[in-house]
């Protein structure tokens, strides 16, 4: 008889998860080497979050042994790095579908899988989503275990302390929170809670010293004692720990703590987590677990920001695989970099601008600047909240900060925009990268509604370049209008127009009329202008004259020269890549209304529903909003009119 070539036996022969509970520790090694293998050979087919994954798989296998997720709650935080989680629970056949179109979210999704409790695309909401799942199952008179696993830098969050905070005071049991510390976020994690955690890698020494300590504490014998000299007892047992023993902090918050383990041994965490079981049934725990991002493919881990999300790669080289380019026609800048660019070319000029980001460096551009200026850029970890305070704190003592967020990121702080920016009108410059539809990451991750949430806001400006010279344009007008200033930007390559020099403002409010027309007002803001002119172009063809705005400015909208073309022209058509509900195009309708200009109007924009994941031209066509749907919507407009 041949040798089996299947390189997933025992992998392929899972029914169900639940099998993995009764799995010797010979097969719980082998089960994490075929799940990392298959992640390797899907990944390399398909793309996705790759190295995040990879760490990941051990501790996946380990908690598969001890735990019934069809019982148990678990929160993967973020959920990239919960590939191993998604292939233990049924869809390894579907791997070939990831991040495609209706095929498998990157990320946990509750309609997905009875086994994704909780779904998630931002980070740090692992530990307060799974507390109030713990508060309901007590209330409900149930018995499960409640786990979140958070890392990647999500304990940078405040709203993972308050989630702490919350668990520790309540004393809530079969509580378990997994630090997966893997130094990294995107970037390389950064503050001082990384320095804290650094002073605990020291294997088994926490341990060991607590044993020690509460050993001899006990020994004392108390009860002859008086209640001074019991209590000063007591204050050295305390006094003790805290000289000896670091990692008290979460001890402080009311957990238990346990660890450092290493999260690449399956039977060692699979070992901490049986320890773990029967500690929870007291009180909180936190169990410290230490990987690498990229663990077990070695291309990953000597750079885990480049494969924290790849493209497809072959697999032997670790080399990615790129589409060809055509070398007669270059490919523009992206718009990422662009603005990182004009960012070091104004700071030379200004010390007063400034750089925030997110944990984003590379993502925003802002690595540029934190090349040239690094004294003056600033990594605040997954914090939006914080960063947007901490720009408007700069900004009320003389500087210039651009916070740098990408758009689905900064509803994270909209109560810090509202709140500490725009009430105080201080001038704070948001620069919104991945604004529209995304692609891959879905619903979570589609700028489609900064200009909704930021609209109804008070003294702020907001602003969408056509192109990327416009782009430079814009972030000088933010720098030095005076009040918050958003501008909104797509991801991906420009339009390869020449960049002008010097760079220069433009005049706050006011649009570009680029053709002029009687029939229809093409009115277009930002990736839609240049889809506009097309448009107009192929219907003047067909005997229908179209008037095109550039808009520039959703706030201050440019009125008078929007009214001026509304009243030459038959109708109106609004086109924009965000949502419909509270967009650019009800800006414009409200204009026309309040101004008592009635015209027949088409409001181009994503409807009010969810948009998934899946190829951004086919996303984009779905909603109405590719080159041929709008022609098409616009023309059927106008014969019905």
């Amino acid at each position: 008889m041949e040798p089996s070539t299947n390189p997933y036996p025992l992998l392929d022969s899972l029914a169900a998860p639940q099998q993995i509970r009764h799995f010797t520790p010979e097969q719980l090694q082998q089960l994490a080497d075929e799940v990392r293998a298959f992640i390797i050979a899907s990944v390399s087919e398909t793309g996705g979050h790759f190295s995040s994954n990879l760490g990941t798989v051990e501790l996946t296998v380990a908690l598969f042994n001890h735990f019934d997720f069809l019982q148990d709650r678990i929160v993967w935080d973020v959920g990239h790095q919960a590939y191993p989680h998604k292939i233990l629970t049924g869809r390894k056949d579907r791997f070939s579908t990831l991040r495609q179109h209706h095929g498998l979210s990157g990320f946990l999704k509750r309609d997905e899988s009875p086994y994704d409790h909780f779904g998630a695309g931002h980070a740090s909401t692992s530990i307060s989503a799974v507390l109030g799942m713990a508060k309901a199952r007590d209330l409900q008179k149930q018995d499960h275990a409640c786990i979140a696993v958070i890392g990647d830098g999500s304990m940078t969050a405040g709203m993972a302390f308050e989630g702490l905070n919350q668990a520790g005071y309540l004393e809530t049991k079969k509580f378990l929170v997994i630090l997966n510390d893997n130094d990294m976020s995107i970037n390389p994690n950064v503050g001082s809670l990384q320095g804290y955690l650094n002073q605990i890698m020291s294997g088994q020494y926490y341990q060991r010293w607590r044993d020690r300590i509460e050993h001899a504490i006990k020994a004392i014998p108390l009860e002859g004692l008086s209640k001074g000299v019991a209590k000063a007892a007591k204050w050295s047992e305390e006094s003790i720990k805290r000289l000896m023993v670091p990692g008290l902090l979460f001890e402080d918050l009311g957990f238990r703590y346990l660890g450092p383990i290493n999260g690449h041994d399956v039977n060692a965490v699979s070992k901490a987590l049986a320890e773990a079981k029967e500690k929870m049934k007291d009180g909180p725990v936190l169990l410290h677990v230490q990987t690498k991002k990229g663990f077990g493919y070695e291309p990953a881990v000597q750079d885990p920001l480049k494969w924290h999300g790849v493209t497809a790669f072959d697999p032997e080289s670790g080399e990615i695989i790129k589409v060809q380019a055509d070398p007669a026609k270059p490919a523009p800048p992206s718009y990422t970099n662009v603005f990182g660019k004009a960012m070091v070319e104004l700071a030379r000029n200004d010390a007063r601008i400034v750089g925030i980001t997110a944990a984003m460096l590379d993502g925003t551009g802002l690595n540029l600047f934190q090349k040239a200026f690094p004294d003056r850029c600033f990594d605040v970890g997954i914090a939006e909240q914080h960063a947007v305070t901490f720009a408007a704190g700069l900004a009320a003592q003389g500087m210039r900060p651009v916070a740098a967020i990408y758009s689905t990121f900064l509803q994270r702080g909209f109560d810090q925009v509202a709140h500490d920016v725009c009430i105080q009108d201080l001038p704070v410059t948001f620069a919104l990268d991945r604004a529209g539809i995304v692609g891959a990451d879905g619903p979570t991750h589609h700028g489609l509604y900064d200009l909704a949430f930021l609209r109804c806001l008070p003294n702020i400006i907001l602003m969408a370049p056509k192109d990327e010279n416009e782009l430079r344009r814009m972030l000088m007008t933010a720098l030095y209008c005076g009040h918050p200033a958003a501008l909104r930007y797509p991801r991906g390559n420009g339009l390869g127009v020449a960049l002008e020099e010097p760079i220069t403002a433009l005049p706050v409010g006011k649009g570009e009329l680029l053709r002029e027309g009687t029939d229809l007002l093409l009115c277009a803001l930002g990736a839609m202008v240049e889809p506009a002119r097309r448009i107009a172009d192929t219907l003047a063809a067909e005997g229908i004259s179209c008037a095109v705005i550039n808009a520039r400015f959703v706030k201050p909208l440019d009125a008078a020269l929007i009214h001026a073309w509304a009243d030459r022209c038959r109708a109106v058509v609004t086109l924009e890549e965000g949502c419909a509900p509270a967009g650019f195009g009800g800006a414009v309708a409200e204009s026309l209304a309040d101004a008592g200009l009635i015209r027949p109007l088409l409001r181009c924009a994503v409807a009010d529903h969810l948009v998934h994941h899946g190829d951004p031209k086919r996303l984009l066509d779905e909603e109405g909003l590719s080159p041929a749907a709008l022609e098409g919507r616009i023309r059927e407009f106008f014969s019905n009119i």
